[in-house]
């Protein structure tokens, strides 16, 4: 599992909102995925109005996002 960073926007009512979304998945289509999902589920956006305008993978340890955090945790 890696780490990746999501930057892009979503259909807030009439305007579009600007997210940055830490993720951890296998690859760059899991980490699209888990957005689209995320952003389905909390927000009731359909998918058509989420753009994706990248998706980075980035080192655990630049990640404040709990679940990144959680996942990559030494124990």
């Amino acid at each position: 599992m890696k780490a990746f960073r999501t930057i892009g926007t979503f259909r807030a009512g009439k305007r579009n909102q600007p997210f940055t979304l830490d993720v951890v998945a296998a690859d760059e289509d899991g980490a699209r995925e888990k957005v689209l999902s995320n952003f389905g589920s909390r927000h009731g956006v359909p998918r058509r109005f989420i753009n994706i305008d990248s998706i980075d993978g980035i080192k655990p340890e630049e990640s404040t996002e709990p679940s990144v955090v959680s996942h990559f945790r030494k124990e």
